[in-house]
């Protein structure tokens, strides 16, 4: 194991986030002790990190009980969590006993949920093999699955016994996963923390390759700087009653496309379209400087993320938007920028601000 950086998330039930390369011999044993059982929650892609978990697991004098589930946002329905909770069930699963995510942030939202569920909450480990989960979904205790409404719209706050973000495990992504990854970063340098975007930016002057390396420095920097942005506001504010809303910059109309295009578009992917809809409202509402409004398409174009949607699909998305869970009421809240890294609430905006806001988005 390389270097180890360790980012403590705070709070009624603190836990430390593990940053490094091939963490999971080393890292994972300490998160699970007392435990006689583990169920390994894995997608079929990530068959081979499971087996060595579950191997290790073993050789610690943990039984485990490895449960497969379907790939991405499919296996992240309540069906799923309930054919995990009935082999929890057959096995004798009890309170000491341990949920173990191996996958992205799907995989780990659904252990996450069956983990805070059984027996009204057991111990539970995220280790996050994709540049989105490190950096989003595994952070933060925010657990849950999809329904026919909308996404995350049923789950539980059931902070982990730790996080592992073991970066060898990003060497065989696909590079467009990385890429789309980056999408949930860039939002944590436009909330708070720009060193993020200048870093980008200057990664990607000549091209992509410096900042998906797994095994360089930038990759790792930007993935440390997101973390250490969602420790700080999670640690504040683990419900979401307040300052963690400011985490949704550009998921109104993120989750709204991943409802409307049946799951089939990359979490990240929509994100970027998200953030470039988050920005045209901030700057229509006269909150939002130009320029960094603007700043928004370049760097995303830099990352080459997509920047815009179907004109047509308007209705089917303001639809949508008004089930997901910041609205309060018939009203829809969104999240905007008074200026770079000054996050706040834009409440109930009128439709016709909405609607030309969106046209910033529309396929041009």
């Amino acid at each position: 194991m390389d270097e180890l950086t360790r980012i403590p998330v705070s709070g009624e039930r603190p836990y430390d986030v593990l940053v490094g390369r091939d963490l999971l011999l080393d890292a994972l044993p300490p998160l699970v002790p007392g435990a006689a059982r583990a169920a390994v929650l894995y997608a079929p892609p990530l068959k081979e990190q499971a087996d060595a978990a579950t191997e290790m697991l073993r050789t610690t004098g943990v039984e485990p009980l490895p449960i497969e589930v379907p790939d991405a946002e499919v296996g992240k329905s309540i069906e799923v969590a309930a054919r995990c909770w009935d082999r929890l069930g057959a096995t004798g699963f009890t309170r000491t006993d341990v949920v173990v995510g191996v996958g992205g942030g799907a995989l780990t939202d659904l252990a996450g949920f069956v983990a805070a569920c059984w027996l009204r909450g057991v111990r539970w480990v995220p280790v996050s093999t994709s540049l989105l989960g490190m950096v989003d979904a595994a952070v933060g205790g925010k657990t849950g699955v999809n329904t026919a409404a909308g996404k995350n719209l049923v789950g539980a706050f059931h902070p982990p016994a730790g996080v592992l973000c073991d970066l060898s495990t990003l060497d065989t992504l696909p590079p467009v996963d990385l890429v789309a990854g980056l999408a949930e970063v860039v939002k944590c340098g436009f909330i708070a923390d720009p060193a993020i975007l200048d870093l980008t930016e200057s990664a990607t002057a000549t091209g992509l390759a410096a900042a998906l390396d797994p095994a360089g420095p930038v990759l790792r920097e930007l993935v440390e700087r997101a973390v250490r942005v969602k420790a700080d506001v999670v640690a504040s504010d683990l419900r979401e009653s307040g300052l963690r809303e400011i985490l949704n910059y550009g998921h109104t109309l993120a989750h709204a496309i991943e409802k409307v295009e049946d799951y089939r578009w990359r979490h990240g992917h929509a994100v970027a379209v998200g953030l470039i809809y988050a920005a045209a409202l901030g700057r229509r509402s006269g909150r939002l400087d130009e320029a960094t409004a603007d700043r928004h398409r370049a760097v995303l174009d830099r990352l080459n993320l997509p920047t815009s949607y179907r004109t047509d699909a308007w209705p089917d998305l303001l639809a949508a938007m008004r089930v997901d869970k910041k609205a309060r009421g018939a009203a829809l809240r969104f999240v905007v920028l008074d200026g770079l890294a000054r996050p706040a609430i834009l409440a109930g905006p009128d439709e016709a601000l909405l609607r030309a806001a969106y046209q910033e988005v529309a396929d041009r």
